[in-house]
């Protein structure tokens, strides 16, 4: 039975307990208890969240863990010496390490990142790079897997973080199968970007969020102005206007966009051919979807996908053959 140990301090934001749950419902999955989780600090006790919840802890007390895991915090500040050399004894023998969020700064106050690639919260990237550069931090990853070291991105990048442990552990059908009684996508590509088309554009009426979700459920058409105004029962001129005013961006700069942040995904997921992807989300073809990845990302898809495959370790063959 593998034991998972989760590292605990006062103040760390509860919902870095919600990837957890992957845990739990893998062992409802395989039919025992496959997981067992432990709750640790630095000695023992209640460690109160920066919500108020309460946790009882144990103490590391020199146990072995299969992996351990360190939780994340709003705030980031000098960790307690005590807790870095207990949690760097007890990672010296597991057999896995991994962060949530900012748990990745515990991590590298331990010495666990020095000269790994390392993924954390975009708030505090530049943050955990400055205090420490012997890491490769990544602000735009979900979640890294450097050997045996594991970082995400914050909050609910976590989950995704859980899920790939468990496949690691299990295989694609068990994770598949906790992510749908998660109602979570199945798990995200740990190269896919933390940012988001939609999240950026933020309309404040349900007139342009319906009309931005049947541009990103129809990439494939041309969505004209004309075609989104129609969606949006407004005549052109007017709808132009209302949408720029609401989201800071002209109709054809949000639908690039959104194709943008698709085409990425497709690219990142490595199942697909550039050809495919351009149809896919509505570039048409190669050459227009390559114009477009330099303007906004200055690499082409297949550079982008390149590193998507490296950072995933994923089979170098199946690039030849959708190249």
């Amino acid at each position: 039975m593998p034991a998972i140990g989760v590292v605990l301090f006062p103040n760390f934001q509860v919902m870095n307990l919600a990837p957890l749950t992957a845990f739990e419902i893998a062992n409802l999955e395989v039919g025992h208890d496959f997981y067992a989780i432990t709750f640790l600090s630095e000695v023992g006790g209640p460690i109160r969240t920066s919500i108020g919840m309460v946790i009882d802890t144990e103490p590391f007390a020199g146990r072995r863990f299969d992996t351990v895991i360190v939780v994340g915090a709003l705030t980031v500040g000098p960790s307690a010496p005590g807790l870095i050399e207990r949690l760097r004894e007890t990672a010296a023998t597991a057999r896995r390490v991994a962060a949530t969020c900012t748990g990745a700064f515990l991590l590298a106050e331990a010495g666990l990142l020095d000269g790994r690639r390392a993924a954390t919260h975009w708030a505090h990237a530049r943050e955990l790079q400055r205090l420490h550069p012997s890491i490769k931090v990544d602000d735009d990853r979900i979640f890294i897997a450097d050997g045996n070291v594991w970082t995400s991105a914050g909050m609910t990048a976590g989950i995704d973080l859980t899920l790939a442990l468990v496949e690691d552990d299990l295989g694609a059908t068990v994770s598949k199968g906790i992510a749908k009684k998660l109602v979570v996508y199945h798990r995200r590509t740990g190269g896919q970007s933390q940012f988001s088309a939609l999240l950026e554009l933020q309309p404040r009426s349900d007139r342009v969020q319906k009309v931005l979700a049947y541009a990103q459920s129809n990439l494939r058409n041309e969505l004209s102005v004309d075609e989104l105004a129609e969606a949006a029962c407004l005549g052109p001129r007017q709808f132009s206007r209302i949408f720029r005013e609401e989201t800071g961006q002209s109709p054809a700069k949000a639908v690039e966009n959104l194709r943008l942040d698709a085409a990425r995904t497709m690219l990142e997921d490595g199942r697909h051919s550039l050809d495919t992807v351009a149809q896919e989300t509505g570039f048409a073809d190669r050459e227009r979807m390559r114009r477009a990845f330099l303007r906004a990302f200055g690499q082409p898809p297949q550079v982008i996908r390149r590193n998507a495959r490296h950072l995933n370790g994923s089979d170098a063959a199946l690039a030849a053959v959708c190249d």
